[in-house]
């Protein structure tokens, strides 16, 4: 209800991805409670759900619909994360905006005459706004700190490879800096929370090129980067 209230204010959400209801329940049968259990996760337009496109806000992609979650959607379902919308970015997302032809412009919902900055503007404005807690954007250049930054918010753009890519395949150019998904939300604790519950055998297992190393509270607690 806070997503769709959030989302006609500032044009933010892409899709509602089906079958959260489902989920839910079948969570609630399980011995095991992840490290999310529960919380419903925004997640940024280009990651693959199952069911859903990974537009990019081209219109080349609209038709291509994903035939299974990537391998982070996995791990938050697995660590008992409800993701529940897919949330808009600019065209290409090499921009620190959030307008594409297909979707159109996302607002700042601090203030609808700014930009909510980008790629991760969409995150950024549904999490600002109230209809999302927690949150995956992804970073080459920016796309996660600039929209944190400009809506108020705590994003993480962990180290390269840290964590398994978005699983959107033919992208438009290849960069020389290694583009990562990662966290968005209102406080530090939240991002470590997340990050701890990706940092789990299930994702060392599903994508065997992500280094095996777990969450390190000390480090964190030490207050040096993560």
């Amino acid at each position: 209800g806070e997503a769709l209230e959030v989302n006609r204010e500032v044009n933010c959400v892409t899709d509602f991805i089906h079958g959260c209801e489902d989920q839910l329940q079948k969570l609630k049968k399980q011995k095991e409670k992840g490290l999310l259990y529960g919380i419903p996760i925004s997640i940024k337009d280009h990651i693959n759900c199952k069911g859903h496109i990974s537009s990019g806000g081209m219109v080349k992609f609209l038709g291509q619909v994903k035939e299974e979650d990537s391998v982070i959607v996995q791990v938050l379902k697995h660590q008992g994360g409800i993701p529940f919308v897919k949330t808009n970015i600019p065209q290409t997302m090499i921009n620190y905006d959030c307008s594409n032809p297909i979707f159109g412009q996302t607002l700042n919902p601090l203030n609808p005459q700014k930009s909510p900055g980008g790629s991760s503007g969409g995150e950024g404005a549904l999490i600002a706004g109230g209809g999302s807690i927690l949150g995956i954007g992804s970073d080459v250049a920016g796309s996660i700190r600039l929209p944190s930054s400009f809506c108020g918010l705590c994003g993480l753009k962990p180290t390269g490879n840290r964590l398994s890519p978005p699983g959107c395949s033919d992208r438009p150019f290849v960069l020389a800096v290694t583009g990562m998904l990662g966290p968005m939300a209102r406080d530090v604790d939240s991002l470590a929370l997340c990050m701890k519950a990706l940092l789990c055998q299930e994702m060392f297992q599903l994508d065997p090129t992500v280094p095996p190393i777990p969450f390190d509270e000390q480090v964190r607690l030490r207050g040096a980067p993560m």
